[in-house]
């Protein structure tokens, strides 16, 4: 299994150079976050109010559900839940 996604991320490297167009580099950073535990970022939670809450740092696959009222994530090996809160994420 590990070598069948070694190879699809290689295959998926080689074609995002090959001018395929921003979608397809987001599909290959998404893919890629999803299969090695997420990317390098920096995750600050802000209150209703604009108050700097927590920031978080590390290598972190986010999820979001479709109503942007709940985030979450693993961090140093622990499920972080953001619920109605300003979430802004960035990579490094």
């Amino acid at each position: 299994m590990k070598k069948i996604i070694i190879i699809l991320t290689v295959i998926l490297i080689i074609s995002s150079l090959s001018g395929c167009g921003e979608s397809f580099q987001r599909s290959v950073k998404t893919f890629t976050s999803e299969y090695t535990g997420g990317l390098e970022r920096k995750v600050e939670v802000y209150s209703s109010s604009g108050q700097l809450l927590k920031t978080y740092e590390g290598k972190l696959d986010i999820e979001a559900n479709e109503y942007g009222n709940k985030v979450l994530f693993d961090i140093d090996g622990k499920r972080t839940i953001i619920y109605n809160a300003t979430v802004i994420v960035e990579e490094k």
